[in-house]
């Protein structure tokens, strides 16, 4: 039990605190941001795996009521290769900090996801008050696209029960048809992907340890690769020079394509739809999805190892 236990500590702060600073530093994942995404779940997946099963190891060795469920239909031998009899002070406080960081973890993706309810239910009331009224005899119920009276050209994707997508007058009048199939498109990556989901867990995992480089630079990335990919998606439909036309027709009376904003992103989404990127070769793509597919089975591997052994 010790042994896993500290090999588990080892896999767990390699990927928590080198891997994300190497993958940020990294080029490639601006060039598949599919990929990239895919790349920093499976870290995460790995560092909260790492602590589950760390978590039950050493509750299984300080308290008998854990140990007896958990290894209640194991044969002794497996009981006997884990070692549960002792467990070190350190085993004993490490198993205590782990329990209050699974009940903090709970907490915050709780906490993110009533927020986010709360936010949705505000701005379908508001959208409610500024939708026109229908004409009698007409059913109420709002389809999957909302059009809103504003000057100002704007569209984005609610997700919820039921989903919609958001358009006002001024995108419609601003946005030649290609370039309004464009932004559809663009919205309907995100929701085909339930990106909204991705960026709550990225929130609360960033809020509750905003300490721990993995959890930091998952929120960071994950905010901009899911716009990157919402764009490659577009892009591939509509165009590169499209896309890149209807953002900054979207965007310009913001004024955040100016080189004094803070919002630099888009001005790096439009100038890599100008310009894109060459993508990985498909067995690049296939090899990297492989391996970090591969990585969150290291501590399910490290957990059961004992077992298998003494199986064998």
């Amino acid at each position: 039990m010790t042994v896993c236990l500290l090999l588990l500590s080892v896999v767990a702060l390699t990927a928590a605190v080198p891997a994300p600073r190497a993958l940020t530093r990294a080029a490639w994942p601006e060039r598949e941001p599919v990929v990239g995404l895919w790349v920093w779940q499976c870290l995460v997946a790995t560092v909260l795996l790492c602590c589950l099963t760390a978590l039950v190891l050493g509750a299984a060795a300080v308290f008998h009521t854990v140990r007896d469920r958990v290894f209640a239909p194991a044969p002794p031998a497996v009981t006997a290769a884990y070692d549960l009899s002792t467990a070190p002070v350190w085993a004993v406080a490490l198993t205590m900090l782990l329990a209050c960081g699974a009940a903090w973890t709970t907490a915050m993706l709780g906490r993110e996801l009533a927020e986010a309810r709360r936010r949705r239910g505000q701005t379908r009331a508001h959208l409610r008050e500024r939708a026109p009224d229908l004409p009698a005899g007409l059913p109420a119920a709002r389809g999957p696209m909302l059009v809103l009276e504003d000057e100002y050209p704007d569209a984005w994707w609610m997700p919820g029960h039921p989903p919609q997508l958001v358009v006002t007058t001024g995108a419609l009048h601003r946005l030649t048809d290609h370039q309004l199939d464009a932004v559809l498109t663009h919205e309907r990556g995100h929701a085909r992907a339930h990106h909204d989901w991705l960026l709550h867990l990225s929130t609360a995992l960033a809020t509750g340890f905003p300490r721990i480089p993995l959890f930091a630079h998952f929120c960071d990335q994950t905010h901009r690769l899911v716009e990157l990919a919402a764009d490659d998606a577009a892009s591939r439909r509509c165009g590169h020079v499209t896309t890149a036309l209807a953002l900054i027709e979207l965007n310009q009376h913001r004024g955040v394509l100016s080189c004094a904003s803070s919002r630099r992103l888009l001005g790096e989404r439009v100038d890599r739809l100008l310009e894109p990127p060459p993508r990985l070769l498909r067995r690049q793509r296939a090899l990297t999805t492989t391996v970090a597919a591969l990585v969150p089975l290291l501590p399910l591997l490290i957990t059961f190892a004992p077992a298998l052994t003494a199986l064998s």
